[in-house]
């Protein structure tokens, strides 16, 4: 019995690393269109995204079957748990880089502005924590775990002084209004991804350490060198 377990979670695991693979290749896409403006780039997001349901589904079948067969309990339910989670996770994120993708179609004729604004240097920020995320549960580190959490506090500082910006862009030049407001909505689902990889790192927290942190962000301190 003990061998049949192992064997499921192993293959459990393995599926939600495969459907961590590809919601990084389509962080990795958007982002990369949104920097060098390419709309090309955003053409294979949305298939992607089908593959990445795909995997939403397959895992939850999976946790299902566990579940019912095996009653886990300690460690072994909380990595049930902890992967149920993650997967929802990564779906929305899967979502976000779709959503950023179209934002990119609209925004192209104004890079300049993307580029003054600093969003792109928010993009990266939000990716470097969706594969640290990532990678914090492939290697159960909390220590890298801890590490997006405090990143998450720098793209929420950038996300409040880049409003600001493009409000401002907005009052002073009647001419990029329809851009600005594309680009708050932009910079809206980058802190929506920043969000979903903390979500997934306090997931793996949660399975490493026993420790429930979810409504513990107030107490934070960022963590000045992270991402760089």
């Amino acid at each position: 019995m003990k061998e049949h377990f192992t064997k499921e979670t192993v293959s459990l695991k393995e599926n939600l690393i495969k459907m961590a693979s590809l919601v990084d290749e389509q962080v990795g896409i958007a982002i990369t269109a949104l920097e060098t403006g390419n709309k090309e780039l955003t053409k294979g997001i949305k298939g992607k995204e089908l593959e990445v349901d795909l995997y939403d589904n397959l895992i939850k079948t999976q946790c299902e079957n566990i579940l019912a067969l095996f009653q886990p309990v300690a460690t072994d339910l909380r990595f049930i748990m902890s992967v149920l989670m993650i997967s929802n996770q990564l779906e929305r994120c899967g979502d976000i880089a779709v959503n950023v993708a179209q934002r990119v179609k609209k925004t192209t004729a104004n890079h300049e502005l993307i580029i003054e604004s600093k969003i792109l240097e928010m993009g990266k920020y939000a990716q470097t924590m969706v594969k640290d995320a990532i990678d914090c549960f492939v290697n159960n580190s909390a220590q890298l775990a801890e590490k997006v959490m405090g990143t998450d506090e720098i793209v929420d500082k950038m996300n409040k002084d880049i409003f600001k910006f493009l409000v401002a862009k907005m009052q002073s030049d009647s001419s990029v209004i329809e851009t600005c407001a594309h680009l708050i909505v932009l910079t809206r689902h980058l802190e929506r991804l920043a969000d979903h990889a903390t979500n997934i790192a306090e997931d793996l927290i949660f399975y490493v350490n026993a420790e429930i942190i979810a409504h513990k962000k107030k107490d934070r301190k960022p963590d000045n060198g992270a991402g760089e």
